[in-house]
């Protein structure tokens, strides 16, 4: 081993970076198969595509491509604070909503410190809570909900942020407002709670968790543009903060970290109410066409508020290798210690109709 890679942070060494998962272009190279012939349910994307609006937006943008992007992101950022009645220095961009976990991260902790999160609950929190020497408190979630009580009672002097997946990746599974606000008032002051909400736009009744942020809340609500509005390869998201927080995430990010076309593409995809009810409507009947082929195979699964399902099929390496090899990318589980589950994406009526089939042929041919 080298000199300068001894030099490495202690904590780094059992660090296992992050798998995305498959994509088409690597599927189809490694498999020898027709990219056009691969579908993708694995990474909860939007396969209705982009907002049309976002993409004529971005053709505009890639004309001035040759000019820095605006470093303060003045127009979407006041666009996000208008459309939820807040002030624009309430709002930090990233390059994906990953960023600013790590920004948090910069800004916030530091070895010795530790974070709460659910058992099941996005690999990342963990992953950026190791990058900075922090521990990492897991809490049970019976029936693979957060149970918000138990996430309290965790609470040490030494934690200094706790996370709350709202619907929760890769369960699926949704907190109530009721149970948000118990939570809430058993959060001491040297605790920073941070709602990630990139599922939020799939709800029909969401929590109301914005109203954290008006009282002055040590809070951060995170949300995406790669999920409803379709723009998961733009890298863009963004949190909603109190002022004073948003000042010392601003002090921790790259300079120019979100693109011109990224900002672009935010702006329209935001304000484009069509893309996002008729995404929302497929979603709703993919859900009700999965789950109920879920339960004709008689599998086991976790009714989901998101796009995607979480279903028990017996070996979910074993199932995504056989999926694999015929063209249909899920996800397999064994990287949030559920080896016995895969993750399944919400696709179109078509790509669903497929997968399921898929499935089928699958676990008869593992049975056999």
């Amino acid at each position: 081993m080298s000199q300068i890679v001894k030099q490495a942070h202690s904590w780094l060494e059992n660090l296992v970076a992050y798998d995305p998962g498959k994509p088409i272009e690597e599927t189809a190279r490694e498999l020898g198969l027709n990219p056009e012939d691969i579908i993708k349910m694995a990474s909860n994307e939007n396969p209705l595509g982009p907002s049309p609006k976002a993409v004529i937006a971005m053709q505009e943008a890639a004309k001035g491509v040759n000019i820095y992007p605006d470093g303060g992101g003045y127009k979407l950022r006041t666009a996000i604070a208008e459309k939820f009645d807040l002030g624009r220095e309430n709002i930090v961009l990233g390059n994906g909503s990953n960023e600013i976990i790590e920004l948090i991260g910069h800004g916030f902790l530091k070895p010795g410190d530790n974070v709460i999160a659910a058992e099941h609950a996005f690999v990342v929190y963990k992953l950026m809570a190791t990058l900075f020497g922090a521990e990492t408190i897991e809490v049970p979630d019976p029936g693979f909900v957060h149970d918000l009580d138990a996430m309290a009672d965790a609470i040490t002097p030494q934690t200094r942020k706790v996370f709350i997946a709202n619907p929760n990746n890769p369960t699926g599974t949704l907190v109530g407002e009721e149970e948000i606000a118990r939570f809430m008032d058993r959060v001491p002051d040297h605790v920073m709670v941070i709602f990630d909400e990139a599922y939020y736009e799939f709800l029909h009744e969401p929590p109301n968790t914005m109203q954290y942020v008006r009282d002055g809340r040590n809070v951060v609500i995170m949300r995406t543009f790669s999920k409803i509005q379709g723009l998961a390869g733009l890298r863009i998201g963004y949190g909603v903060t109190t002022p004073e927080i948003a000042e010392v995430l601003h002090k921790c990010r790259q300079p120019f970290n979100v693109n011109a076309m990224a900002q672009a593409g935010a702006i329209a995809g935001l304000q484009d109410d069509e893309h996002q009810q008729r995404t929302r409507d497929m979603n709703d009947e993919g859900l009700k066409v999965l789950q109920a082929a879920f339960e004709e195979m008689g599998l086991e699964y976790v009714p989901s508020y998101a796009n995607f399902v979480l279903v028990n099929v017996g070996d979910g390496d074993a199932v995504f290798q056989g999926m694999l090899n015929k063209g249909v990318i899920i996800r397999a589980m064994r990287g949030y210690k559920l080896p016995d589950w895969v993750r399944i994406s919400v696709g179109t009526a078509e790509q669903n109709e497929r997968c399921i089939a898929t499935l089928k042929t699958v676990m008869e041919e593992i049975k056999s």
